[in-house]
């Protein structure tokens, strides 16, 4: 069974997760554009991603796989030290950063990733 959520943003060619049997696939996550600082950007976007995972019944410790999107390079010390806000030592999910460019210009960062759930 697969089930999907609709965005929270109007987009209706891209769901916020899609449920496929026990894995919740998240799409991009940002937040905190409000504000011209990566950490800032960081915590709300997982603010925003845990709290799709909730409404998904799941939460940040089932994240087995999650993407970094950074607008810019100089960035990475900065928002790899705000997963230790998030995650206790022993339980980072797999990650894969990268750099690019954002339709909004005020976006520093975004989260995508992977959570596993049995039964989810």
């Amino acid at each position: 069974m697969i089930t999907r959520k609709p965005s929270h943003y109007g987009d209706d060619t891209c769901s916020s997760y899609v449920i496929a049997g026990d894995f919740i696939f998240l799409a991009h996550h940002s937040g905190g554009h409000e504000k011209d600082d990566i950490e800032y950007q960081m915590e709300a976007s997982f603010n925003n991603l845990n709290e799709t995972l909730r409404s998904a019944g799941s939460s940040l410790e089932h994240l087995v796989q999650i993407n970094l999107y950074l607008k810019n390079v100089k960035d990475f010390g900065k928002a790899r030290d705000t997963f230790y806000k998030f995650f206790p030592h022993d339980t980072f999910p797999a990650r894969m950063t990268t750099t690019t460019d954002f339709v909004n210009p005020t976006c520093l960062c975004m989260l995508d990733g992977i959570a596993y759930k049995k039964n989810a």
